[in-house]
């Protein structure tokens, strides 16, 4: 039986990282040769059917799809930067080529026969029918339904567009900004923000270097005292990658243009066609009810934020000039401190990296039913990578393999996502394919002092990042078709954020909440302050995220592809968030990764999936168990299984027992 399991994992776990630029280029070659000769065949069929069509084109996407998921992955991670341009390279060439397979009027007309056959549909399992119907509407949805001469046009743009999203992303992960400031300028921040930080003379003056990775910028807005500080931080952060606004700009007059070669009047109108919203006019709807619900509680938390600073203002002989966004952080961490004696630094204490994983892990595996082995040595792609093998917690059924990049590095993505590697799928009657996933992630490093200390909210960023590595594992389908990429936009949030709320539970805290050095729980009484300070800032939060979504809705749900990115950018986020800009030349949109990495009219999507999380927490672990396995089972059943597979709102129906309600959310913020 041992050695049976030994070949199973063997077998299942060949992953091969280490690709050199040479690798990188034969590889992605030999997918599109073969993809090329995989759609010749289909193009050829006289009578098509599921088995000489549809089954070809899907069994393709399985069995390329790890490969071309390594080749394309490591433009985000590796320390080479050789590899990481082969990577982004490759990533091109198969962006290209997949605009040109969706464009190919020979193979749709192989596909349009499958599923217009009438008779052959009715034979067809449910996923096998559902791949046809999705695989049509795709072909159609990339302009086969057009003229030759539109569908050359619009081969262009897809192909301009992913030019410029590849371009994109290389500049935020390679363009980091940073400045030298002394120990004083950045008073405020704790000793160990200093440990192993490394140092640079300037102007005679022995100064520390700040970049804009997120381990230290997020403390340094938080806690730095001098307003000059935070401000020339934040200047740093908002005018790099200037050369990012004329790409999006661009990509916004292309989107707009193809959906109008489609039939559409703006592109959110063709995003949402396939999303649960549907409609641009229901997502504005949501946005601005909710951003009026908002209203009252978010003028609250200025008037408490502007107070201080004008105190703040008085006690040093300044003038009070405003609040602007370099003030947001700090002054909202202020007043968490000052209202609910909350600080992060005495919170961090007891959230050791080590133990915070061993402690989110257990939670998934007792939810979930699994049982992971971390794997020693595993040959990865950098020494700070750690691997998982999950098995089934009752027998010996393994699922798959995860990995853990958790900390920043230079060239590394800057922010925390979840790379889905290898998809679940059925191989044949007997076995199926294995899945993989990567969390990358910027959490602190370890210094010479102290173990890596988390803050609460990386706590929760944790939960919620494991929360999509779990719902890819946890997928079981077919065809690698279905996986967590295909999950409906507005949908695929929904798990993780909802995972988050185990992150708020004492009974949960107490498992894995050390003290670093003693070893010694979280106390009550921190936990009981933690959970008062939940909500605190919660409108002004909510109304950051309304922002973002209604600036991607004004630049996608418009008419005008010319629109002012920068301009609209800014007017838009001070009149929504309620901060001033400050700097003539700042603008985030430059670094709004989502705008040009799949989010795209969708990052609605992020508050719209908390209504369903809110309503999956409340409605069926708090009132059966955080704990309760047989609940997570259906969890897992009725939400993860299923992948893209099945429309989310049945999910959700399924799941609940009944149509999902706001009722959880609206609590769950403090608007009940």
């Amino acid at each position: 039986m041992a050695s049976r399991i030994q070949r199973l994992v063997k077998s299942a776990g060949a992953l091969n990282f280490r690709r050199s630029p040479s690798d990188i280029a034969s590889t992605i070659g030999t997918i599109i040769a073969r993809g090329k000769e995989v759609q010749d065949q289909v193009a050829a069929q006289t009578l098509p059917t599921f088995a000489n069509t549809i089954a070809p084109l899907a069994r393709f996407d399985n069995d390329s799809g790890a490969d071309a998921a390594i080749v394309s992955f490591l433009q985000n991670v590796s320390t080479d930067k050789l590899v990481r341009d082969a990577s982004s390279n490759a990533e091109q060439q198969l962006q290209a080529f997949r605009i040109e397979a969706m464009m190919r009027e020979d193979v749709y007309r192989s596909v349009s026969s499958v599923f217009k056959n009438s008779k052959e549909m009715d034979r067809l399992e449910p996923e096998d029918r559902l791949l046809v119907e999705k695989m049509e509407l795709q072909y159609r949805r990339n302009g086969l339904a057009l003229s030759s001469e539109q569908r050359q046009k619009l081969g262009q743009i897809r192909k301009r567009l992913s030019e410029l999203g590849i371009a994109f992303a290389r500049n935020i992960n390679e363009s980091d900004g940073r400045i030298l400031l002394t120990r004083e300028e950045l008073d405020g921040l704790p000793d160990d923000y200093f440990d192993g930080r490394k140092t640079e003379i300037e102007d005679g003056l022995e100064k520390y270097v700040v970049t804009t990775k997120y381990p230290d910028l997020v403390p340094a807005m938080q806690h730095a005292k001098r307003e000059s500080t935070r401000r020339r931080l934040l200047t740093v952060e908002e005018t790099r990658c200037p050369e990012n606004i004329p790409l999006l700009q661009e990509a916004v007059g292309l989107r707009l243009e193809a959906a109008r070669l489609l039939g559409y009047k703006t592109h959110a109108e063709f995003v949402l066609e396939e999303n649960m919203a549907k409609t641009p006019e229901a997502v504005l709807e949501f946005e601005h009810d909710l951003r009026k619900r908002l209203d009252a509680l978010a003028d609250k938390e200025v008037a408490e934020i502007e107070a201080i600073k004008k105190a703040d203002k008085e006690a040093a002989g300044e003038p009070y000039d405003g609040l602007f966004n370099w003030d947001f952080r700090y002054y909202s961490n202020l007043v968490k401190e000052r209202k609910h004696s909350v600080s992060d630094e005495e919170v961090k204490q007891y959230f050791p990296m080590k133990e915070v994983t061993r402690g989110v892990l257990d939670i998934y595996q007792e939810i979930l039913g699994l049982r992971f082995v971390k794997v020693e040595n595993p040959d990865v792609w950098h020494s700070d990578v750690e691997m998982y093998e999950v098995w089934e917690a009752k027998g010996d059924d393994f699922v798959g393999h995860f990995y853990l990049d958790l900390y920043p590095r230079e060239g590394k993505y800057n922010h925390a996502c979840v790379n889905s590697i290898r998809a679940s799928y059925s191989k044949d009657c007997e076995s199926c394919e294995y899945p993989a996933a990567v969390m990358l992630a910027n959490f602190p490093k370890p210094t010479s002092s102290a173990p890596a200390l988390l803050k609460h909210d990386d706590v929760l960023t944790l939960l919620h990042e494991f929360g999509h590595v779990f719902h890819h594992l946890c997928t079981k389908t077919k065809w690698s078709y279905f996986q967590l990429d295909s999950v409906q936009v507005d949908f695929i949030e929904a798990p993780s954020q909802m995972l988050e709320n185990w992150g708020w539970e004492p009974s949960v805290l107490r498992k894995f909440a050390v003290h670093y050095k003693t070893g010694e729980p979280i106390p009550e009484e921190l936990v009981k302050r933690l959970l008062a300070a939940k909500n605190e800032g919660a409108g002004l939060f909510n109304m950051r995220q309304a922002f973002f979504g209604l600036f991607d809705m004004a630049i996608h749900n418009t008419t005008d592809g010319n629109v002012d990115i920068r301009s609209l950018y800014r007017s838009m986020r001070e009149e929504i968030t309620r901060f001033a800009a400050g700097d003539a030349n700042a603008c985030g949109a430059a670094t709004f990764g989502h705008m040009m990495g799949g989010y795209d009219a969708g990052y609605y999507g992020y508050q719209w999936a908390k209504v369903f999380s809110a309503d999956m927490y409340a409605s069926r672990f708090l009132k059966d168990g955080v704990d309760n396995p047989q609940t997570g089972m259906v969890y897992r059943r009725e939400i993860l299984q299923p992948g893209g597979s099945r429309n989310a709102s049945a999910s959700l129906e399924m799941f609940l027992g009944r149509k999902p309600n706001n009722d959880a959310f609206l609590k769950s913020i403090g608007l009940d």
